[in-house]
């Protein structure tokens, strides 16, 4: 996750991201860009303006075309998207656990990009440490209205292979909200599960908190340590109050003194981030963990847990610690992050990687990014090493979707996607670049052999739903169900059939909707920046 840029504002979706938590006091960054779910800052982008003009060093930084190859000129800054790359999914799990306990979430609490990168595409992986970038989409069905799929990977981790020690230190909440089942014990067997996975050469440590924090565990390499380590984990239980700034200041002092050079140096919060001791407006917590970011490259990962559960200040906790956040509510979940997904959150393949997409003004109407407005970048600090982006793992994936309105009979390239970012080791600049053209939106994205496509599309307009979007083209939750269960039922793919459930309990939950907008501009207010 990105350290959200407080410059932002290069382009008129950067500008409206800035206006929009201006006129929303600032809120928490798991927020999303306004309080009440309304599509009304979600609008979309038209041209207009000069091309912009590089900023000082991108041309030395930059990519070179190939021998014989010329770059298209720069579009206009209103075709211009550019954002931080980010795998949280701590929305979407949040959510499902809500909707299981018959409940709505809240519309400030769903992230689309969140419910997006749940799912991980089948993108080429690249085979150096960079990124594979691939763009495809398809007609929504909706008059001159696509949907575009930007997708990026990385090269997944051989778990025998060489790889930098990880310096893990965990802060645990052992509050009294935390022992209710799913909560503490579910923390315990997944820091179970995880001390068996680490190699010898890794480090842990062990912070809990609750009114006051104690160090459980110093700075200790695993090898020869497993049985003290669970030793430890077992004698875990609740009391008290949540002080999670005491827990983050704790564990932040052993994450230093326990720093190891070369190292993945992270603390893992885990916790159900329902604050209610210290300082529970976060800005004492956020500066500590700026400081040591910036200072000693320690990163922050948060597991959230529990049927309440503090997201959007969970959220902006790993927002300041450029890492990750995620949700896990059953043991299954507990595995699957801590030790299918381990070695994506400890060898890294990309820092301050950020994305930036042109569209080209000759075939593109408007468009929209579905999600992502607190990590908006601006335009212009794209190439600026200095401006913080996203952190990201070996095997990962990102997807960013576009809605896409074409101008009618144009012909050629729609889009050009480019992701930067710095070597992990070296801090070296590198990008790479895909593109595509009016020829890959001529199918219908319900149509057959579009599966990939169709479920990115489903969890996006699901996500809409929920927080009272108007996403082009939304066919209404029953119709995204029957699409959800064709996919499962094609590939048997269970976490499918687990988003397909979801779907169905909050279309219950919803009751009668009015029709959705045979228009599928949604609404486009005079007023809106964006429109």
């Amino acid at each position: 996750m990105a350290h959200r840029n407080p410059r932002a504002g290069g382009g008129r979706g950067s500008r409206a991201a800035v206006a929009v938590l201006l006129a929303t006091g600032l809120a928490l960054a798991g927020c999303g860009a306004d309080g009440d779910g309304g599509g009304g800052d979600r609008g979309f982008a038209e041209g207009g303006g000069n091309a912009p003009v590089a900023p000082d060093g991108a041309r030395d930084n930059a990519v070179q075309p190939r021998e014989g190859e010329q770059r298209s000129p720069a579009p206009a800054p209103d075709y211009l998207s550019t954002f931080a790359l980010d795998v949280d999914t701590a929305s979407y799990g949040y959510a499902r656990r809500t909707l299981a306990e018959g409940r709505l979430p809240a519309p400030a609490s769903v992230r689309p990009e969140e419910f997006i990168n749940s799912f991980r595409p089948d993108y080429p992986r690249p085979e150096d440490n960079g990124f594979s970038v691939t763009l495809d989409g398809a007609r929504t069905g909706r008059d001159g209205w696509s949907l575009v799929r930007v997708g990026l990977a990385t090269r997944g981790a051989d778990r025998n292979a060489e790889r930098p020690p990880a310096a893990l230190t965990f802060v645990v909440d052992v509050s009294g909200s935390m022992d209710e089942p799913g909560r503490l014990d579910l923390v315990k067997e997944s820091l179970g599960l995880l001390a068996d996975q680490l190699r010898d050469d890794d480090s842990i440590a062990l912070v809990t908190f609750s009114t006051e924090a104690e160090t459980r565990l110093p700075m200790t390499r695993v090898g020869g340590a497993r049985d003290r380590i669970h030793e430890v984990v077992s004698a875990l239980g609740t009391s008290a109050s949540t002080n999670v700034e005491a827990g983050v200041r704790t564990g932040y002092d052993v994450a230093v003194a326990g720093h190891r050079r070369g190292a993945t140096n992270r603390v893992v919060l885990l916790s159900d981030a329902l604050a209610n001791t210290g300082a529970t407006e976060a800005e004492t917590i956020l500066a500590r963990i700026e400081e040591e970011r910036r200072q000693y490259g320690i990163t922050l990962f948060g597991v959230g847990v529990g049927s309440e559960f503090g997201d959007a200040f969970m959220e902006r906790l790993a927002d300041r610690g450029d890492g990750q956040t995620t949700y896990v509510a059953t043991s299954a979940q507990a595995r699957k992050v801590f030790v299918d997904q381990l070695p994506s959150h400890v060898e890294l393949r990309a820092r301050d990687a950020k994305a930036q997409v042109a569209f080209d003004r000759g075939t593109v109407e408007k468009f929209r990014l579905v999600g992502y407005e607190n990590r908006a970048v601006a335009d212009e600090d794209f190439r600026n090493d200095r401006v913080d982006g996203g952190e990201v793992g070996a095997g990962h994936t990102v997807t960013a979707l576009y809605a896409v309105k074409t101008r009618p009979g144009a012909a050629g390239p729609v889009a050009t996607a480019t992701v930067r970012w710095l070597d992990p080791a070296t801090r070296a600049p590198h990008e790479r670049s895909g593109t595509v053209g009016t020829a890959a939106l001529t199918g219908d994205v319900w149509g057959g052999g579009h599966d990939s496509l169709q479920l990115t599309a489903i969890a996006a307009y699901f996500a809409e739903a929920l927080r009272g979007g108007d996403l082009p083209g939304h066919p209404g939750l029953p119709a995204l169900v029957r699409s959800a269960e064709g996919i499962a039922a094609r590939s048997g793919s269970a976490v499918v059939r687990e988003l397909a459930e979801s779907m169905r309990q909050a279309s219950a939950l919803r009751g009668p909707q009015e029709p959705e907008d045979p228009s599928g501009e949604g609404e486009l207010r005079s007023g809106d920046p964006y429109s």
